[in-house]
């Protein structure tokens, strides 16, 4: 049986669609690669890009995609309302047919060793690719985001698993890592507040809200014992959830990722959303 793995690189770059294309081209000069899906969002300035192909193939189109990115996107320039940590923010590998969870974890250290080495961007690896369990989320990983990494870096708990612990002022980062499929699903709202689009993600997604001792997101942090601020779970597990304007359709949006729609599926993520 063919052995057939997806890629799934989201770029932080959704205005400029040559910068787009010319990545992009650089993931279909590999062969035995195809290219299923290119999805650029203007406000979050970010290009979301499937493929698939064998492991060997899609490690080789990835690293080409960082490649030409690192070469083409300067994240000092960049604004979007998506969080971000580097021109690839994210690179996770899916296994879909014949490919065991130790190949494709093996595919990710892989690519991340050679784009830590040969490109000289931090690599941090996520999810079941992840050596540092404490490291193991994405969103733990990117908290800081760009501006923020040239100091967290710093910090011994935040050394990278590939590359130098110096950040790269250009390109950022890469998280790198291996997952099994989510949905993203957006919520469009009947307002323009971003203020009421991210009160409503605290609420839905697992991870919740940081409880504040007067009860206002901009109160002053609850901590526990051991200094770490209390967290308030949302409603639903397995979603991570996130609020913000969308320029092109004028309104307010939850956006969200559902990692295990047999928990939590599409109508219970939408109807917690009208709550």
């Amino acid at each position: 049986m063919q052995k057939l793995i997806e890629c799934v690189p989201n770029f932080s770059e959704g205005r400029d669609l040559n910068v787009v294309r010319q990545i992009t081209d650089a993931i279909e000069s590999v062969d035995g690669v195809s290219l299923l899906d290119v999805d650029p969002g203007a406000s979050t300035n970010r290009t979301v890009v499937t493929f698939v192909g064998s492991p060997e193939a899609a490690a080789e189109a990835a690293f080409r995609a960082i490649k030409k990115a690192a070469e083409l996107i300067d994240m000092r320039k960049h604004k979007g309302a998506h969080p971000r940590m580097g021109a690839t923010d994210v690179c996770p590998f899916i296994p879909v047919n014949n490919v065991s969870w130790e190949e494709a974890i093996t595919c990710a250290s892989r690519l991340g060793k050679r784009v830590g080495d040969g490109l000289q961007i931090p690599v941090y690896l996520y999810e079941r690719a992840a050596k540092n369990k404490a490291r193991a989320n994405l969103s733990v990983i990117r908290a800081g985001e760009y501006e923020g990494f040239f100091e967290k870096i710093k910090q011994p708990e935040w050394k990278p698993d590939f590359g130098p612990s110096v950040f790269n002022k250009k390109s950022g980062g890469t998280v790198i890592g291996v997952r099994d499929f989510l949905v993203a699903y957006n919520a469009n709202l009947n307002t323009k507040s971003v203020r009421r689009a991210n009160a409503v993600a605290f609420d839905v997604r697992e991870q919740g809200r940081i409880k504040t001792e007067d009860g206002t997101p901009s109160g002053k942090p609850v901590l526990d014992a051991n200094g770490e601020p209390v967290r308030i779970p949302g409603m639903l597990r397995h979603v991570k959830a996130i609020g913000w304007f969308v320029k092109e359709y004028g309104i307010a949006q939850v956006s969200m990722n559902l990692t295990n729609i047999e928990e939590t599926s599409l109508h219970v993520a939408f109807d917690a959303c009208l709550c």
